[in-house]
């Protein structure tokens, strides 16, 4: 039965997460410890204890989700037998999380990854000064009307879908005022709801520019191998393999539509049944159940979900 690994994004973390990985086992313990020599700093503390809020900061939380992501696939090689080379049809991830797949599947060492994704959160947040942009959610239109409501509130301003969801759940992004006319105009075409999101920047919009020239940048000094599972590209909703794509990719990424609810139903065309969201929360699992009809979604992140996973596995 196929199986594919993914990765979640800004949003999943909170502080303590990741703690008992690191305390039960040392391959966990040792992923923490590379992180913080790679940025310099101890993230670490931050991950285990908060505060929450600095947490949180995008230059903090893009690092940290990914930490914990590869501190849990790294427990699972060594506990569990986990050979993702084997065991895993595709990888894939939200946003930042397509990192954590990448360094999961062999394309970034652990360090290049943690620097990375500290280069991509500041670049993010730089890009535009706090409260000229927006993000807002509307639930209960499909894609195709939700663009239509971004193209329309538009009106000059940058206002484009950043991230299809799934399950009727589009997110916008773009300069406040455009955002929020937006909201208005999803309403009028049949929103369930439509909300400002508490973010600190716009992501995955035009805005983003400086930040995708900015990551063009840091992965021009990066090594980049392929991975040993094709990646399903947020972009491009298809797998890719080749370095040079998966650069343009990501580049693409930081102003580009996260296609979340295409690449799933890619997957489970594909003959995946069976999805596990490794590292940190649950929102990429229950995004799976409402894409793909009769798929199961599980999210690995404690010492228990582990155990879960060895015993069905028979190991």
């Amino acid at each position: 039965m196929a199986v594919a690994f993914v990765f979640p994004g800004q949003g999943s973390q909170t502080a303590g997460m990741g703690k008992t990985l690191a305390a039960n086992f040392a391959s966990a313990a040792q992923v923490f410890a590379e992180v913080d020599e790679a940025l310099g700093d101890k993230l670490s503390a931050i991950i285990f204890e908060g505060p929450q809020d600095t947490l949180t900061l995008t230059q903090n939380a893009q690092p940290a989700l990914m930490a914990v992501s590869l501190a849990t696939i790294r427990v699972l090689e060594m506990e569990a037998g986990l050979d993702l080379k084997r065991d895993a049809q595709f990888v894939a991830g939200h946003s930042l999380g397509e990192y954590s797949a990448l360094a999961a599947s062999g394309a970034f060492t652990i360090a290049d990854t943690a620097r990375l994704l500290r280069i991509r959160g500041q670049a993010m947040q730089k890009a535009v000064p706090v409260g000229v942009g927006s993000m807002a959610a509307l639930i209960g239109l499909e894609f195709d009307a939700a663009a239509a409501a971004a193209a329309e509130a538009a009106q000059g301003q940058v206002c484009q879908a950043a991230n299809d969801n799934g399950g009727g759940q589009v997110v916008v992004s773009g300069d406040k005022a455009a955002v929020e006319r937006a909201v208005e105009i999803a309403k009028t075409k049949g929103a369930k709801r439509a909300m400002i999101l508490p973010v600190s920047a716009p992501f995955h919009c035009a805005l983003m520019q400086p930040a995708a020239d900015a990551m063009a940048l840091a992965l021009a000094k990066v090594a980049v191998k392929s991975p040993v599972v094709p990646l399903i590209a947020n972009v491009l909703a298809k797998p890719i393999q080749d370095p040079a794509e998966i650069v343009r990719a990501l580049i693409a990424q930081v102003t580009g539509t996260v296609r979340w609810r295409e690449s799933v139903a890619f997957m489970a065309a594909a003959g995946v049944k069976t999805f596990y969201e490794v590292g940190a929360g649950k929102v990429l699992s229950g995004l799976v159940k409402r894409i793909a009809d009769g798929a199961s979604a599980s999210a690995i992140g404690s010492p228990e979900d582990i155990a879960a996973y060895k015993a069905g596995r028979g190991s």
